[in-house]
């Protein structure tokens, strides 16, 4: 995932300035559109998307801007109310060096955590981007479906990515069912870890930042989002890529959702150092 895109490329000390240089590589241009859609109604509000959303949260270290970008688009994605903000991070994406096929599997991926609308509403917006910007196009295929594969390969694989990914917590959720709803169980092996998880084009690490992301905009899934603060870390992620992914959705979903994420963060970290757990 690094590249040239991957840091900002300039970092002036004064906030509105350092977060101009951000807004610039994630826009395409020198002149972003926010600056003027707000200046006659609500300048101070463009002046606090410069200062605060790329001059504090946007450089930060502990996530590229490709990361920050993906992890962007799943969440609007999810929350499936900002149509607008969707494309423009849609565009910062391939603006930062994010492959089309990058964002595909980063707009299936949400179906699992937000529903089938939000990733088709999503995956709308992103085929008005591609066509807007013809010269992003990447030579990556789409992946097509795999029509040979029974039932039973599907839960083998989505056994063993469930394995890989979330551990005892993955296990604990699908125990949780075999009383009430053992078949639900089996749909989260087949087609969420089976399917989904196991598709190329993005790599587990990269999944598990999206779905903190859209589990912490979402804003309804702190107990998923403990599972998957787990995942990102068991599959090779840190405490910071953590931290940095749900203060990053200040911006997106607000102050409270963040707050609740590091809440559940904070009892997941402390949760793996009692247990003498890496990562």
């Amino acid at each position: 995932m690094n590249s040239a895109s991957d840091t900002v490329t300039t970092a002036p000390d004064n906030r509105y300035e350092r977060g101009l240089a951000v807004l610039r590589q994630v826009a395409g241009t020198d002149r972003p559109a926010v600056l003027e859609s707000l200046a006659d109604i609500a300048p101070d509000l463009a002046r606090y998307t410069v200062e605060f959303g790329y001059g504090d949260i946007y450089s930060r270290p502990g996530l590229t801007l490709r990361q920050r970008q993906l992890a962007n688009v799943a969440a609007l994605a999810a929350i499936g109310h900002a149509a607008p903000q969707l494309r423009f991070h849609l565009t910062g994406a391939l603006n930062v060096g994010c492959t089309r096929r990058e964002i595909v599997e980063t707009l299936i991926h949400v179906c699992v955590y937000a529903g089938f609308p939000a990733a088709l509403n999503g995956l709308t917006a992103a085929r008005e981007v591609f066509e807007a910007h013809p010269a992003a196009a990447d030579a990556a295929p789409i992946e097509a479906p795999a029509s040979t594969e029974t039932t039973a390969d599907r839960y083998r694989r989505g056994l063993a990515a469930l394995t890989e990914i979330d551990g005892h917590a993955g296990e604990q959720v699908i125990a949780s069912l075999r009383d009430i709803a053992p078949d639900l169980g089996r749909y989260l092996l087949e087609f969420a870890f089976g399917d989904v998880y196991s598709r190329t084009g993005l790599d587990l690490e990269t999944r598990e930042l999206a779905t903190i992301a859209m589990c912490t905009a979402l804003g309804t899934a702190a107990p998923q989002l403990a599972v998957h603060i787990h995942g990102l870390l068991n599959v090779g992620g840190t405490e910071e890529e953590v931290v940095e992914t749900i203060t990053q959705m200040v911006g997106y979903a607000g102050f409270p959702a963040a707050l609740n994420g590091i809440n559940v963060a904070r009892a997941v970290f402390a949760e793996r150092a009692q247990a003498g757990v890496q990562g």
